[in-house]
């Protein structure tokens, strides 16, 4: 089997709830390939999951240093820290979690970055404005005597 295959193994292991198993599988895929962050991050849930809080938080300190900005490393380590009784290193990480969602990458998987200039729309140029010849009247403003006119006298 490859390490796709391997790895599904284990997480259907794990979804059966034979976390004994499933951490076997994982330490044996992250044995061959230290820098397999799905499986280093799986493999604290599953230390989590037997209760295993102080394995958790140490397996989930490895995927941080493995992806140290992604959002699922943070929100693992804050319910590991919480259920282990630290909750002011739980608050932590769950702020890293939040600064770390609001800093990922929202567009899809394949697609160019929101920057790419081949994907930026043409910018349409206004049509010139060109001022009227004569402006209308404008009934509303007083009109003013002419000097020497016909005004009315004091």
């Amino acid at each position: 089997m490859n390490v796709q295959e391997r790895y599904d193994d284990a997480m259907f292991d794990f979804s059966q709830g034979e976390f004994d198993s499933a951490k076997a599988k994982l330490k044996g895929i992250l044995a061959e390939d230290p820098v397999q962050f799905d499986a280093q991050l799986s493999l604290g849930m599953a230390c989590y999951r037997k209760g295993d809080f102080s394995a958790a938080i140490a397996e989930g300190h490895k995927a941080e240093r493995l992806k140290p900005q992604e959002q699922l490393v943070h929100t693992n380590l804050s319910l590991f820290y919480m259920k282990a009784g630290y909750k002011a290193k739980a608050e932590h990480h769950g702020l890293q979690a939040r600064i770390a969602s609001w800093k990922e990458d929202k567009s899809l998987p394949g697609a160019k970055p929101a920057g790419d200039p081949e994907l930026e729309m043409a910018k349409l140029q206004p049509p010139p404005i060109k001022p009227p010849e004569k402006f209308p009247d404008m009934p509303w403003k007083k009109k003013t005597p002419a000097a020497g006119g016909h005004g009315n006298a004091a």
